[in-house]
């Protein structure tokens, strides 16, 4: 039983033996408080919720006492009443005078573990407190995976009625995961299973990851991962029964998940609940969602889609406001879906708080909301808003709140934003078979919270030499429209095995925005100015095309982007266009751009991505590009060649084409390694062509198909995420050179 709890209780006990034989009230006429230093006799009387001339009973002594021990002022209290006088007698706690923690190094551990503290420096001591703050301690060091903590606190009494307190940790080693396993239902194989999940097993290699240590906070969210899981691949009424660790030995746990997983179940008959006015056109969009549906194993995601869709189809083409739910029949394996979309009574936002932003302008902020101060409330356009909030990256957190005036239909919405630093410096290093790279960078995403993007860096190759900068409004004059500008100069040298060099430098400013849902626009003006020189062995042709450019190019892209996620894409395509006109030119060189890829999943959550790229350069004036002009192919579109060493050769010096194209098609494969969730293995073929010399037809290699398969490992590594491939050609041209095995390291640091 706790000390302060034992004080009270003997105190109650004493008064109602006192005061049980006090049947009928009295009136008090005096107060007299004794024992008080810091605390006033008036501050005692507030806290006693008593005054002269107030009746007086027994409940009402236990009351004052109540009253005056929850306040945390005082470590002992007798009230006594006597002749019309109550006596309130006060042993004051002590103040703390300042509050120690030793064995904690980290600031950000330190800040974790000392947020929630109930005590604080200049504050009344209290048992009960002191007891809550040491739990609350190590409650915080076992959600970091410090499960071996223990903490020793000393009381130092100083004068007048002071204390010191002294916390020392011993923080201890962090408990492992030497094991996860999963028992019950074994649908999946574990290697499946632990892919899904956030914890890890202890590997010597991750000495990087914190996700091998114990932490009840992503076991929780591990439970709900696995859930989601079976829930997607059709076993609607799967549950996780536990999860628990199990000390295997003095430093490592077991951690283990059971899991109940019943039968199967498919979708089957599916129909639509609609109001009578809906219109027609709507009807057949909306029962285009689910078409394919029927057969197809339940998956909740799939359902929460098409909700989504619905009421974006609804309320952005005719009303308000709706809200659209389904109903689940279940029998034998199947389920029946029925969609019900209603139309409901707009509440309208009456006013939007904004608060927390000390650096970033409170118009900035409102720039990112879709949804405004008298509009019809729109859950998706506010769902929206907050997501724009966090992809500005200006904030740690943004929590909303609402508060409803049911009466008058409206809402008031109130959001919260905490800031974190914009600035950035960035330093990264990249070593492969194709050369060596190295990175530096300053930027800031937040320029004196006007929400303006400043980025400036350099990048240095065996080939080129790069600095940029670049300047970026994402919210220009309230417009949804983003402008930016770079000034960037480019030295490349590729005199050895191309026959040119170029000195490049010159200044872009564009702009682009949404056009429409998942299409966007881009629009910008390049001018920059160049200086081409060639080697003393380059061809007659190519020291023809050396000298001093100025160019000015109108910049258009369009990019129709319908993945589901932009990175680890399972599902979806993007098409992407861009053109280079050019304006005020000595070449006028007109490049165009364009890629379709496509991603279909398909088995055991495996995605086949398949690509088409496609470009050309060419003088609208029946010029000779520049050799800077010329095209060599991406070594992404075609592995098992060296870099740009394919297509037409002029002498020594390969100089690309006119025209570039390429097809890759990739596949996931089972993991190489069972338990690790950071490679990647990948079968591939490329099939690609560069043709077209303007200034020679007689150097135009068209014929020359390449093409070749090969296997692909991504390992996001300790160091650094590492590629590598092994390709073998099917086919090629006479003068092109090939590589089998090709790696690269990137790191950052």
């Amino acid at each position: 039983m706790h000390l302060k709890f034992k004080k009270y209780l003997v105190t109650l006990i004493t008064y109602f033996l006192l005061f049980s034989t006090v049947s009928n009230a009295e009136n008090i006429k005096n107060i007299v408080i004794t024992g008080n230093d810091r605390v006033s006799d008036e501050t005692i009387k507030i806290f006693s919720s008593i005054n002269i001339g107030d009746e007086i009973n027994s409940d009402k002594l236990n009351k004052i006492i109540k009253n005056l021990y929850e306040t945390n002022f005082f470590e002992n209290i007798s009230v006594n009443f006597e002749n019309h006088e109550l006596l309130i007698t006060v042993k004051e706690s002590p103040v703390i005078n300042k509050i120690l923690i030793n064995g904690v190094k980290s600031k950000t551990m330190m800040e974790t573990i000392t947020k929630n503290m109930l005590l604080k420096s200049r504050s009344s001591f209290s048992d009960y407190q002191l007891d809550k703050d040491r739990l609350e301690i190590l409650k915080e060091l076992k959600n970091m995976g410090y499960y071996y903590s223990k903490i020793e606190i000393l009381q130092e009494f100083k004068e007048n009625n002071s204390l010191d307190l002294i916390f020392n940790i011993n923080i201890g080693d962090k408990a492992k995961i030497k094991k996860i396993t999963f028992t019950g239902n074994k649908i999946f194989k574990d290697s499946k299973l632990k892919s899904v999940i956030i914890s890890e097993e202890f590997k010597f290699w991750k000495f990087i990851s914190g996700k091998k240590y114990l932490n009840e906070n992503i076991i929780l969210i591990d439970n709900r991962l696995l859930k989601n899981f079976y829930l997607n691949q059709g076993y609607f009424n799967a549950e996780i029964n536990s999860s628990f660790a199990r000390l295997i030995d003095n430093e490592s746990f077991e951690l283990i998940f059971n899991i109940n997983a019943n039968e199967r179940i498919f979708f089957n008959n599916i129909s639509l609940k609609l109001p009578d006015d809906f219109d027609k056109n709507n009807y057949t969009k909306i029962n285009n969602l689910f078409q394919d549906l029927k057969g197809e194993p339940y998956s909740i995601n799939k359902i929460e889609k098409i909700l989504k869709r619905i009421n974006n189809i609804t309320i952005y083409e005719q009303y308000v406001s709706t809200n659209a739910s389904v109903e689940e029949n279940v029998y034998d394996n199947k389920i029946d879906l029925k969609f019900l979309i209603e139309e409901t009574d707009p509440i309208y936002v009456d006013k939007i708080n904004i608060y927390g932003n000390n650096v970033t302008k409170e118009a900035v902020i409102r720039n990112q909301l879709e949804i405004d101060e008298g509009d019809p409330f729109n859950n998706i356009l506010f769902n929206r808003s907050i997501n724009n909030l966090k992809n500005l990256n200006f904030f740690k957190d943004v929590k909303t709140e609402f508060l409803e005036n049911t009466s008058n239909k409206t809402k008031i919405i109130d959001i919260s934003v905490e800031e974190k630093p914009t600035g950035e410096i960035m330093a990264g290093a990249g070593v492969g078979t194709s050369g060596t790279t190295t990175t530096f960078g300053i930027k800031e995403n937040n320029y004196l919270g006007n929400g303006l993007s400043l980025n400036a860096n350099l990048e240095i190759s065996e080939e080129t030499i790069k600095g940029k900068f670049s300047l970026r409004n994402p919210n220009y004059n309230n417009s949804n429209k983003s402008i930016y500008t770079n000034i960037q100069s480019l030295e490349t040298d590729r005199l050895s095995d191309f026959g040119y060099k170029t000195n490049k430098s010159g200044i872009t400013i564009g702009t682009n925005f949404e056009n429409y849902e998942d299409l966007f626009f881009g629009i910008g003006i390049n001018s920059y100015y160049e200086v081409i020189e060639t080697d003393s062995t380059a061809s007659t042709q190519q020291q023809k095309l050396k000298g001093n450019y100025f160019d000015n190019f109108l910049s258009l892209n369009f990019d129709y982007d319908k993945r589901n996620q932009k990175f680890q894409t399972t599902q979806g395509f993007r098409n992407y266009f861009s053109s280079d006109i050019p304006l005020i030119s000595e070449t006028n060189t007109l490049v165009n751009t364009y890629i379709v890829t496509n991603y279909y999943e398909y088995l055991n959550n495996s995605v086949l991505k398949s690509s088409f790229y496609f470009q050309n350069s060419n003088s609208i004036t029946g010029e000779n590009i520049k050799l800077s002009e010329r095209l060599y192919l991406p070594s992404n579109r075609l592995r098992g060649f060296q870099k740009g060493k394919v297509g037409p050769k002029d002498g020594d010096d390969f100089i690309g084409g006119n025209y570039i194209a390429s097809f890759n098609i990739s596949s996931d494969l089972p993991k190489v390694l069972e338990n690790s969730q950071t490679t990647d293995l990948k079968i591939f073929l490329d099939v690609a062509n560069v043709w077209g010399v303007d200034y020679d037809s007689g150097l135009d290699s068209s014929d020359d198909i390449k093409s070749a398969v090969g296997l692909g490992l991504d390992w996001f590594s300790p160091i650094g995420p590492m590629n590598f491939s092994l390709s073998q050609p099917l086919s090629k041209g006479s003068n092109d050179i090939t590589e089998s095995f090709r790696f690269n390291l990137g790191t950052t640091f």
